[in-house]
């Protein structure tokens, strides 16, 4: 089975180098990379492995030698997420057969590609930075895609589609090239969507050799060259893109080129592009507002609500820019939510995995809760089985953890199963980041530990919702609230003795809040039953509904 090694030269049990690490690892295995640099060539040939950064950025890899790049992969299936790797004289990574999956990562190559591609299966690079280097991202027969990308300060050419490559780029930032932008030539039927191109030496985009690409929704623009040319005996089609500040003509056909050029839709407006920019989403607004009506009926937590309101503005109001061609930001959906048990932190999660669902962000509200012993496994190999498990049932909607700072406790039986299922889930959380929405929760002061403790985990979620205790009159207002709908009355100066019980009780960490508030409601109801019972008669339907202050007295008997 698959299982997490661990790469941290100065942490005794852990691996001192991340070749030693490689040599240990068996099919499937993800070392995990604590902080540091790493002066070490990487090569990984016929392995199944992940290569992982503990904290997002905070690795770098390098070579000494330099007839040597810094990760070499042939006929491997590898994914690096979260690295930096930096090189002078050649490629930060070389790839040569396999399937390669690079997210996260900023690639430097001073003076060759930051990433050399050939003959792969498959290759995948998304929400990463080239620059500095001689060329951004040379691929020739290979298929793939490029996603999410910013490739600046090139040499030379930013991206290179070549020789039977099949390469699909979509939503990448392209700028400060030396040479062109993006080359392609006998690219057959790659394509560029929602891409910016920008402050290029020659043509934003070059088209040559027989390549039929289709360039759809792309701003070109601030270019020496021409923004979009297209060579002899080229196909394709030009689809609803915008080039501006070029030299004349913006686009530019060859003779004998067959490539057709088409005019978007004026109704759709300005669409975005570039690194930042994501496809539209169908919002039901009449939803959204029950759902926030319904948030607004809860009791207490005013700082909560607010900040629900103010992410669910942000997500309706990027919508309006994208729809007027404006860059949006990048946000998670991903939360923390701290405080006590008891204080509403189930239900608000809920409601917003249903506003997520109304907004067009997740597909659907499904809800899955899940605590420590459904995560942890008990054997190498068991936990990324079950983390992923639960993971893929809360695939379009919300996984909540309740209590996650137990994943960070060593269990004691030397084995480090909860940071195995913490390293599982923030992979699993970037791989599928626009299909579930992860909500740690737990005691206030425990989850500040455990996302100090987990830096790489704490840069995957956007905020902390802080869940305050109630009062003693929110409490109050709770049991009313329950007992209505358990159809009980509370009795003459009912009301008063419970503000009074509430005020007296002390608020360690183990307070219960609304817990507390229902398990009294509990013993009150057995208290009446007793009550009713000795009268001696058939009690009457008012008997039935109304709790007493004697019910209160007895329940809280022996508690004090």
């Amino acid at each position: 089975m698959p299982r997490t090694l661990f790469v941290a030269p100065d942490q005794r049990g852990a691996l001192p180098t991340i070749r030693d690490a490689l040599e240990a690892a068996d099919d499937g295995a993800v070392i995990s990379i604590a902080p540091g640099d790493y002066p070490e060539p990487i090569s990984i040939t016929r392995q199944h492995v992940t290569l992982s950064a503990r904290e997002s950025g905070s690795v770098t890899i390098s070579s000494p030698f330099p007839d040597q790049p810094v990760v070499s992969v042939t006929d491997a299936r590898v994914e690096l997420i979260g690295l930096k790797l930096t090189s002078e004289e050649h490629s930060a990574v070389r790839v040569r057969g396999g399937q390669v999956k690079i997210v996260e990562c900023t690639a430097t190559a001073r003076f060759a590609p930051g990433i050399d591609v050939a003959g792969a299966d498959r290759i995948e690079i998304r929400n990463s930075h080239i620059t500095g280097s001689q060329y951004g991202i040379v691929v020739e027969e290979s298929d793939g895609t490029i996603d999410r990308c910013e490739i600046r300060e090139i040499a030379d050419d930013g991206v290179i589609v070549r020789l039977g490559a099949r390469i699909k780029v979509q939503h990448t930032t392209i700028a400060g090239c030396g040479f062109r932008g993006v080359y392609m030539y006998q690219a057959g039927d790659s394509s560029l969507d929602r891409c910016d191109v920008s402050q290029t030496g020659d043509a934003g985009i070059a088209v040559a050799d027989q390549s039929s690409p289709t360039i759809s929704t792309c701003w070109v623009h601030d270019t020496q060259g021409v923004g979009i040319s297209v060579g002899r005996g080229c196909g394709g089609v030009i689809e609803d893109c915008r080039v501006e500040n070029t030299a004349v003509p913006g686009i530019h056909l060859a003779d004998g080129a067959r490539a057709e050029i088409r005019e978007g839709d004026p109704s759709r407006g300005k669409v975005p592009v570039g690194a930042v920019a994501t496809t539209g989403n169908h919002q039901d607004l009449e939803t959204v507002d029950k759902l926030l009506g319904e948030l607004d009926g809860m009791i207490g937590l005013a700082s909560v609500k607010a900040e629900v309101r103010g992410l669910i503005d942000e997500i309706q109001v990027n919508e309006w820019r994208r729809s007027e061609g404006l860059s949006v930001g990048t946000v998670s959906n991903h939360l923390v939510f701290a405080g006590a048990p008891g204080t509403g932190k189930t239900t608000v999660a809920r409601i917003y995995g249903q506003l997520l669902k109304a907004l067009g962000i997740l597909p659907n509200g499904r809800f899955k809760e899940v605590s420590r012993r459904d995560l942890v496994g008990q054997y190498i190999g068991h936990t990324a089985e079950k983390a992923a498990s639960a993971f893929e049932e809360a695939r379009g909607g919300v996984l909540f953890i309740d209590e996650a700072y137990t994943l960070s406790r060593s269990s004691g039986s030397g084995a480090d199963f909860g940071q195995e299922a913490i390293d599982t889930l923030v992979k699993l959380m970037e791989d599928h980041r626009d299909e579930v929405a992860v909500i740690v929760a737990g005691y206030t002061n425990e989850m500040a530990k455990f996302m100090d403790a987990n830096p790489g985990l704490a840069s995957r979620f956007n905020k902390t919702l802080v869940f305050e205790n109630y009062s003693p009159e929110e409490l109050v207002s709770i049991s009313l609230h329950m007992a209505r709908s358990d159809d009980y009355l509370l009795g003459e100066d009912l009301d008063v003795a419970l503000l009074e019980w509430f005020a007296q009780m002390e608020r360690d960490q183990n307070f219960g809040n609304a817990r507390e508030a229902r398990k009294l409601l509990e013993r009150m109801r057995k208290a009446q039953s007793t009550r009713l019972r000795s009268l001696g008669h058939r009690p009457t339907r008012d008997d039935l509904r109304t709790l007493s202050l004697d019910d209160l007295l007895e329940a809280v008997r022996g508690t004090g």
